[in-house]
């Protein structure tokens, strides 16, 4: 699960015009244990001009039927929209995909799907990201398309992740929990990286599988707090000097630090809240 949304402080990090951000709030739904990324491969060695590979892209009717069900139960909750992204023009296990996603429409008649060549998708996430709600895409789409809508956000850094299964806490989905961004490790140790898409993974962590919504929001508005502030990141420094006059240039470690104060008068706040 790849939500995607901009805070308000950061419109002017994203490289698209300011308008066509209002109201941009989706969430992408990646199918994780299929594709060709767990599908068959070859790679024969030979002479130049002879050489070849093929990589096989297996899915199964149940695999699709997965997360396709909970992709309709997360666009139920939230503006009832679903966008299933495909290349069934080209590919067989597309089809196979869209044939799914269709009977299992028939059980949601309260959302309104929509099937969307994954070509022409990429095209609408920078062309209008606010018509989206929920897609929902096999693997290496998923992969894909989250990452070029990223950028909308400001920065690949910003971005949480929840990769959560069938089996069940005593509140939710057991699942794994990280920013959608790898590890980094050639700025390793140099206090630059962007912390805020891990911190928002905790967040994740926090709704879906401890049952804290509270607990999440706080730290969520923790991270707006510290935007607001104009801490920032070296993903984020404006890239206009006036606006940069506004900010203060901080490190990992000064970011977390300046989220953590914030949480720090959240927790106090909910506290305060509980009889």
């Amino acid at each position: 699960l790849r939500p995607v949304s901009v805070h308000p402080s950061l419109v002017a990090a994203s490289p698209l015009r300011p308008e066509l951000l209002d109201g941009m709030d989706m969430l992408i739904v990646r199918e994780l244990t299929g594709g060709l990324y767990f599908g068959a491969r070859s790679e024969t060695a030979g002479a130049i001009g002879a050489r070849a590979a093929h990589d096989l892209l297996p899915y199964s009717e149940p695999e699709v039927a997965r997360v396709v069900r909970l992709a309709f139960e997360l666009a139920r909750g939230r503006r009832k929209r679903l966008t299933s992204v495909d290349k069934a023009n080209v590919l067989a296990t597309s089809r196979l995909w869209r044939t799914v996603v269709h009977e299992i429409a028939a059980e949601y008649p309260d959302v309104a799907l929509d099937d969307r060549l994954v070509d022409a998708c990429a095209m609408q996430i920078v062309r209008s990201p606010a018509s989206f709600d929920v897609l929902v895409t096999e693997n290496l789409f998923g992969d894909i398309l989250s990452d070029e809508a990223s950028v909308l956000a400001g920065s690949l850094g910003m971005l949480p992740s929840a990769s959560v299964g069938s089996r069940r806490t005593a509140h939710g989905l057991h699942g794994l929990y990280e920013p959608i961004h790898g590890s980094a490790p050639d700025i390793a140790g140099q206090d630059l990286a962007n912390p805020i898409g891990t911190i928002l993974s905790a967040a994740m962590l926090l709704r879906w599988s401890l049952g804290q919504s509270d607990a999440a929001e706080a730290v969520e508005r923790a991270v707006g707090a510290a935007l607001d502030a104009g801490f920032r990141t070296v993903d984020l420094w404006p890239r206009d000097p006036a606006a940069a006059e506004a900010c203060t240039r901080v490190g990992t470690i000064g970011m977390a630090d300046a989220i953590v104060a914030r949480i720090g008068i959240e927790v106090a706040q909910l506290a305060g809240m509980r009889p």
